[in-house]
C-alpha cells in the first residue's frame, strides 16, 4: 500500500492488488480510522507480533471479517501503521526552520528522527526493521523522491556538494548511508546493547553523526 500526499482526514490510499494487477482507490472511514488507531495502540504496547486481525477487530468491537473490508491483509494494516508514523515524522521535519551550516541542519534532522524514535520505539522498529511488503527500498524508491524524509536529507547534501562544502558524491547513497549509521546505534541501544543512559546515549549518536559528517567534508 502507498500513501498519496493529502492531508487531513481525507488521506487518500492506494491499495495495489499485486495478483489482479489493478489498483483500488478509496477514502478511509471512521472505522477504518479506529481499526489502525488500535493497530498502533497495539503496536505500541507488544511490537507489531500482537497486532492481529482478530485482536483488532475484539478492541475495536467489530468482527475479524469486518476489518477486511478496510485492510486486504494483516500486512496492508501495519503499513497503514507504519505510514502513519512516517507521516508524523515528516510532520515534525516540516515546523523546523533549518537554518545555519550544512552540518548544522543535517544535525538536527538527525536529533529529529533520534526524538522520534525514542519516544515510539516500536512504531520505529515496524518502519524502519520490520521486513513488510509494501515498504520502500533502496535505491528505487527514494531516488524516485518517494521518501518524504528521506528528501529533506537529500537536499541539504546535494545543496553542500554544489557549494562545495561535501565532496562530489552520490546523495541518496550518503543519505542512505546516514540513515544506516542512524538506525544502526538507535537499535543496539533499544534492544539493551548498550550499558548508558538515554543522554551518554544521545551524546554518542550525536557524536558519531558529526565524525560521519566530517568525513564527507572537502
Amino acid at each position: 500500500m502507498e500513501q498519496l500526499g493529502i492531508s487531513s482526514n481525507l488521506r487518500l490510499y492506494v491499495y495495489t492488488v499485486y495478483k489482479l494487477g489493478y489498483t483500488v482507490y478509496m477514502l478511509p472511514s471512521r472505522t477504518a480510522q479506529r481499526i489502525a488507531d488500535t493497530a498502533r495502540r497495539l503496536l505500541d504496547r507488544g511490537g507489531a507480533e500482537a497486532v492481529t486481525m482478530r485482536r483488532v477487530a475484539s478492541a475495536v468491537g467489530i468482527t475479524a471479517m469486518a476489518v477486511y473490508r478496510h485492510y486486504p491483509d494483516r500486512d496492508g494494516l501495519l503499513n497503514a501503521v507504519a505510514d502513519r508514523g512516517f507521516e508524523e515524522l515528516a510532520a515534525h521535519l516540516a515546523t523546523i526552520s533549518f537554518s545555519g551550516s550544512f552540518e548544522e541542519r543535517l544535525s538536527k534532522m538527525a536529533e529529529i528522527y533520534l526524538d522520534h524514535a525514542l519516544e515510539n520505539p516500536r512504531l520505529f522498529e515496524l518502519m524502519f526493521l520490520k521486513p513488510r511488503h509494501g515498504a520502500r527500498k533502496y535505491p528505487r524508491d527514494f531516488m524516485a523522491g518517494t521518501s518524504p524524509t528521506a528528501n529533506r536529507m537529500a537536499e541539504v547534501i546535494r545543496e553542500g556538494m554544489q557549494n562545495g562544502y561535501f565532496r562530489k558524491d552520490n546523495e541518496w547513497e550518503i543519505v542512505f548511508e546516514m540513515g544506516a549509521l542512524s538506525h544502526g546505534l538507535i537499535m543496539l541501544f533499544l534492544g539493551g546493547r548498550m550499558a548508558v543512559s538515554k543522554e551518554e546515549f544521545r551524546a554518542l549518536y550525536r557524536r558519531s553523526f558529526r565524525r560521519y559528517l566530517h568525513g564527507i567534508c572537502n
